[in-house]
């Protein structure tokens, strides 16, 4: 996984650090994965929750009100760490509440009164933590490469994490989640630790077992990559932090191709973080599928981001990001138009199907393919094009302001799919505003001129 060999070999581009640093993405992406995405989320809408479509709806506000928060900090946390040097603090502070969101999903259980809030609490904590802990391990990656360079250390850290979530997945399906009708698992086999299938232990568990792999993974992160020096004391960082926030904040409009990006990038990205919220939700509801039929759909999809997310570096050097984002959202929108075209009745809106057709499930996973592959290269070149708009003393707060208008902003797509929801009682059409968002930041990119 190293760099090419005219990365410069110097104190903060060893290989050992690039490495280190891209087992971030290993490290974290289980949360993506198992949580937000095929195991817990489909859980919690379809087994915890009264009935698909509250569930839906509720999650999506768990979501977006974390989303909110980040949106408030991000950037002055971004400008504080700008001002004052060193990155690994806030990844540091941010990931105990990482860690322990992610464990209190344990105690979600069916059928009690204190399940729901257990979910939503903990689902609140980690997106804060992992989320934050993201920004300021995005902000490490400009000085550990060449700026021809970074999207090959972008590319790869992204299929790196990728291969995380397959992995974290497959142990999720061969080994925890089990169905309550045979209780076995994916692979036949009897849940380990003794977890209740009846229950959904092995569902749950998907909490802890997030906490637990980053744990582990991170560690090489804060022993291996060297940090940003300390250029500031920490007891002026407030202060300087926000100065610079709001000379930032002054000039943005006058930097029309940093401004159109950022715009561009909330809606782009926050559609992304749409489909992947409900996408297993949608699968569980619509299609019928179960949580383990999503838990393939995933692998599908995990592996093909990997595989993604190493082309898209590819094309991301030879071509630039903004090629490789301009391609993706387009691929995006035709995706999720194949998806809510299809369901157990219906494939592209006017082809009857039989009862009990393979088809929905064949069609569900070749989307999956297509949102895995497109959706990995859309993320790491996404990091490339914004290194690309501002000198390397703002990168922090640039991926501050990154959050606080793609990720952070991410209550626009939930909650935007809750009410649609709500309103609809449909979830066909609640998705839909998730297609309005890959347009709208595919329509942005047109203003962006340093590609």
């Amino acid at each position: 996984m190293a760099i090419q060999h005219n990365i410069e070999q110097g104190p903060a581009r060893t290989r050992v650090g690039q490495f280190a640093w891209m087992l971030f993405d290993f490290a974290a992406q289980p949360f993506h994965t198992l949580i937000l995405t095929f195991i817990f989320a489909p859980y919690f809408a379809t087994k915890l929750s009264a009935n698909a479509v509250d569930g839906q709806a509720m999650w999506g506000y768990a979501i977006g009100i974390g989303g909110f928060v980040i949106a408030i900090m991000a950037p002055i946390l971004g400008a504080m760490s700008d001002a004052t040097g060193p990155r690994k603090p806030y990844i540091a502070f941010f990931s105990i509440f990482a860690i322990l969101g992610s464990c209190l999903m344990y105690f979600a259980a069916p059928g009690t009164e204190s399940g729901v809030f257990y979910a939503v609490i903990g689902v609140f904590l980690a997106i804060i933590g992992f989320e934050f802990a993201t920004v300021f391990n995005n902000a490490m990656m400009a000085n550990l490469a060449e700026d021809e360079n970074i999207g090959l250390l972008s590319g790869f850290g992204w299929a790196l994490g990728y291969v995380g979530g397959v992995l974290a997945l497959v142990v999720v399906l061969a080994l925890m989640s089990a169905s309550p009708e045979t209780g076995t698992t994916l692979f036949g086999l009897t849940p380990i630790l003794g977890l209740d299938p009846m229950t959904h232990e092995g569902d749950r568990a998907s909490g802890p077992l997030t906490a637990i792999w980053y744990v582990i993974f991170v560690i090489p992160m804060f022993m291996f990559t060297p940090d940003v020096p300390r250029i500031a004391p920490v007891k002026n960082a407030v202060r300087n932090g926000l100065l610079k926030l709001r000379t930032t904040l002054k000039t943005l409009p006058q930097r029309k191709s940093y401004f159109a990006y950022l715009l561009s990038s909330m809606f782009y990205r926050d559609g992304l973080n749409g489909l992947y919220a409900f996408g297993g939700i949608y699968a569980g509801g619509v299609l019928g599928l179960s949580i383990i039929q999503i838990g393939v759909f995933g692998i599908i999809a995990a592996a093909a981001g990997a595989l993604g997310a190493t082309a898209g570096a590819f094309a991301d050097k030879k071509m630039g990001p903004k090629f490789v984002v301009t391609l993706c959202c387009n691929i995006l929108i035709l995706t999720c138009l194949l998806v809510v075209s299809t369901t157990t009745k219906t494939a592209f809106f006017i082809l009857p199907l039989e009862d009990g057709s393979s088809t929905p499930l064949l069609i569900f996973y070749i989307a999956g393919a297509l949102i895995g592959a497109a959706g990995g290269a859309l993320q790491a070149a996404s990091r490339t094009l914004l290194i690309r708009q501002v000198p390397k003393t703002e990168v922090a707060e640039a991926f501050g302001l990154f959050a606080l208008t793609g990720r952070a902003t991410s209550f626009i797509a939930p909650l935007s799919v809750g009410v649609m929801t709500s309103l609809s009682q449909s979830q066909q059409v609640g998705i839909t505003p998730i297609i309005a968002l890959f347009a709208m930041g595919a329509v942005g990119l047109i203003f962006v001129t340093r590609k």
